[in-house]
């Protein structure tokens, strides 16, 4: 499009600019019509010359004939005069004032074909320029895609189509950038936003946001699967039709990159997956050395490693595995769930964090390196036991917790009930299982069990012996003993 300023300061037209709000209004095309009304016949952006024929007695006729032009988006209003007027009518130039439309005078020698001949070469002129930077723009583009050793080439050449260009993690974190003569488009914020509406929507999500600076266009990078990057560009105004085309190849060259990122960070996976499965079959010192292999930063190998276990949706541990790669802990998915080998220091902030994104974490006890196999058996024990409520658990904790802990409750009661109904009902049940208590209380010294209850030690001895014949097991049996600790321990009654 062509600014009407530029137009109008074609010197052999003559033009005579009489209102122009804003030079830089854009002429899309000219066109010529006597109509009272040539509204319904326009698509907006036109200069729309006239000889006025049909409005020589006109006075507050020009008011609505201006507001209609100007509610359909005509750019300007060119007047000839010498004809049906010798200057511009004073209503005319009001009424553009008001509605903010463009006016200027085309003089007598003047025809409107040379004004639509102008037009047109202008238009062209824009359109071969704007064909040019374009195939300059794709040439900068396709250049610096080459330049793999430099990562930041491609993005500084795209920052150059706008204002500002950068890329992002899935949650807003900036990977590189942002580059660009406004770098201060980028707003963390805004774009976090865009992020937390788009990401659902995998590589078939864009989003064009206004700011109070300018204009947001954010974009998913990659070919297939879920986007792990994401293109943020900024122009100072509106983007353009050429610069948004021109951004599409930007993201499908840098789709390109990131798939081949893509495959060189699946391979360095499959490396981690290994080296996870040789430490977890005690083999440490080889997997140290693989993980020597591979791009620099890698994982260490923790002197007293705690293993974590988590299992949820596939997303989720996709998740959790970008998660463990960011904080350069060793982690793999095998056999369907997420594993991790912590430090003990950062195991639960870490499992915490692995809980926000949708996983169940179970943290094993802390091992050393050459026995880290019973810390990836603990940590299943702990991830059983979570639930939707309790998303984290430790084995430490249960194991402090007690066996309890690691039983259903409503099978614990269950249990608890069955085993004290056997020492009977009434009276007399209730005084063998208040005896019983006090027998493992004190651990089975009946002296002690008679004082607590203020009876003989006679009494003592031959309510122990109902008990045993009514469970039909000996008290001295450290099973027996557990059994009823834990049927004291959980029963309702």
């Amino acid at each position: 499009m062509v600014a009407v300023q530029v137009l109008l300061d074609v010197a052999e037209l003559g033009l005579v600019a009489r209102h122009v709000p804003d030079p830089d209004l854009d002429v899309r095309w000219v066109a010529t019509s006597e109509l009272a009304d040539p509204s319904p016949y326009l698509e907006g952006g036109e200069v729309l010359l006239t000889t006025g024929l049909e409005t020589a007695h006109w006075r507050r006729e020009w008011g609505p004939y201006v507001r209609r032009l100007a509610a359909r988006g005509v750019t300007a209003i060119g007047l000839a005069v010498g004809l049906t007027y010798e200057t511009t009518p004073e209503p005319l130039l009001d009424a553009c004032r008001k509605h903010g439309v463009a006016l200027f005078e085309v003089p007598r020698a003047t025809t409107f074909v040379s004004i639509s001949r102008a037009a047109a070469q202008l238009l062209q002129a824009v359109e071969e320029s704007a064909t040019q930077r374009a195939l300059e723009l794709q040439r900068q583009l396709t250049q610096a895609a080459l330049r793999e050793d430099e990562p930041a080439a491609l993005l500084k050449a795209v920052a150059g189509i706008g204002a500002m260009a950068s890329t992002v993690a899935p949650d807003g974190t900036l990977d590189l950038g942002p580059f660009g003569t406004r770098p201060e488009l980028h707003d963390p914020a805004e774009v976090a936003q865009v992020l937390r509406r788009l990401r659902s929507r995998g590589l078939r999500a864009a989003s064009s946001v206004e700011t109070g600076n300018g204009t947001l266009l954010v974009h998913p990078l990659g070919v297939r699967g879920r986007p792990h990057r994401y293109l943020v560009t900024g122009f100072a105004g509106r983007a353009s039709g050429l610069q948004r085309s021109t951004i599409a190849m930007a993201v499908t060259l840098l789709s390109l990159a990131e798939e081949r990122k893509r495959a060189g960070r699946e391979t360095d996976r499959r490396l981690r997956a290994r080296a996870l499965e040789l430490l977890l079959a005690g083999d440490d010192r080889t997997a140290g050395l693989l993980l020597q292999v591979g791009p620099q930063p890698r994982p260490r190998l923790p002197r007293t490693p705690v293993v974590l276990r988590a299992a949820g949706a596939l997303e989720a541990i996709e998740e959790g595995v970008e998660l463990l790669e960011s904080r350069l802990v060793l982690g793999g998915v095998l056999s369907g769930e997420l594993v991790g080998v912590s430090t003990g220091s950062s195991a639960a902030g870490l499992a915490a964090d692995l809980a926000q994104v949708g996983l169940r974490v179970g943290i094993g006890e802390p091992a050393s390196l050459s026995s880290v196999a019973r810390s990836h058996e603990t940590a299943a024990h702990a991830l059983e036991l979570t639930t939707d409520q309790v998303r984290v658990l430790s084995w430490d904790a249960q194991v402090h917790r007690g066996v309890l802990s690691l039983i259903d409750a409503s099978r614990a009661a269950a249990f608890g009930d069955s085993f004290l109904d056997l020492l009977g009902e009434g009276t007399s049940g209730a005084v063998l299982v208040e005896t019983l208590r006090s027998f493992l209380l004190h651990h089975g010294s009946q002296l002690k069990v008679a004082a607590d209850l203020g009876i003989h030690r006679n009494t003592v001895r031959h309510r122990v012996a109902q008990i045993e014949d009514a469970l039909g097991r000996s008290l001295g049996d450290p099973q027996t003993r557990v059994d009823a600790w834990v049927a004291l321990t959980a029963a309702r009654s």
